[in-house]
């Protein structure tokens, strides 16, 4: 079986920038175990599979390791290979996911993501939590992950985490952030345990910034820099128990696959 196969670098207008996604359009399902194999195979932080349902798509995503439920960068990257092949008219595309409804609007250049937010519960901070590294001001759970706020964003840009140990916490991801200094907050994404150690940009972790940094800086529209290495940078408004992301992505790849 040969399979079109595309990588985009999402939340950035620069190539070799943001996050890599690759995307698989598909006609029907794979089997798990294939698709998730190559996921391994491309090993980066997500793979999105989607196929065509109803008046729009069904979208799965895959890291190297496993299946997750939401992942904002692949779900942007998919959005551009779709208007990259012509599936939609106009600019709205609906996707289907096991969370529900999500959808993409692209104008341009520019896609907004729309999404279910998730709130966060104030938790104390966990033992563990010093594999992250020293100054935790607060600790959070959100849903499957957890978020930890530091002081400022230079705290942000040291932490050196201890993947090794940070691995064998039960949790999707772990969320670091603080405010910041040209943008409203900053964060970094940790994910050892789902195979990945730092995530590039991530759009699912915005879910749970958006709504946290508005409560705090008493904003509902909000800039956001994700300060790992390659960086990226979002546009993050909450309207209601949605927030919508803006971002912009890069076509780097397209290919073909033989399974």
């Amino acid at each position: 079986m040969r399979l079109e196969i595309y990588q985009i670098d999402a939340f950035t207008s620069e190539l070799f920038k943001g996050n890599p996604a690759m995307v698989v359009p598909l006609k029907e399902w794979l089997p798990d175990n294939l698709m998730q194999n190559i996921a391994a195979e491309n090993n980066l932080s997500e793979t999105a599979f989607y196929i065509p349902e109803g008046d729009g798509f069904y979208i799965r995503w895959f890291t190297p390791t496993v299946e997750v439920e939401l992942c904002g960068h692949a779900t942007l990257a998919t959005a551009f290979v779709i208007k990259h092949r012509d599936e939609v008219e106009g600019g709205l595309i609906r996707f289907k996911c096991k969370k529900g409804a999500l959808l993409v609007e692209a104008n341009g250049a520019e896609f907004t993501l729309d999404f279910p937010i998730t709130l966060s519960v104030e938790i104390d901070v966990p033992e563990w939590a010093s594999f992250i590294g020293e100054g935790i001001k607060s600790a959070h759970k959100c849903a499957e992950d957890y978020l930890f706020v530091f002081n400022n964003e230079q705290e942000i840009l040291d932490l050196k985490p201890n993947f090794s140990e940070l691995k064998k916490i039960k949790s999707r991801g772990l969320i670091v952030t603080a405010q910041g200094e040209k943008f409203d907050f900053v964060s970094r994404f940790f994910a050892p345990a789902a195979g990945i150690d730092e995530d590039p940009v991530t759009g699912s972790a915005h879910t749970k910034l958006t709504p946290y940094w508005s409560t705090i800086l008493g904003k509902s529209i909000l800039t956001a820099k994700q300060v790992s290495q390659r960086g990226g940078a979002l546009s993050c408004e909450l309207i209601g128990d949605r927030v919508k992301i803006l971002g912009r992505g890069v076509l780097f790849l397209k290919g073909e696959i033989y399974i």
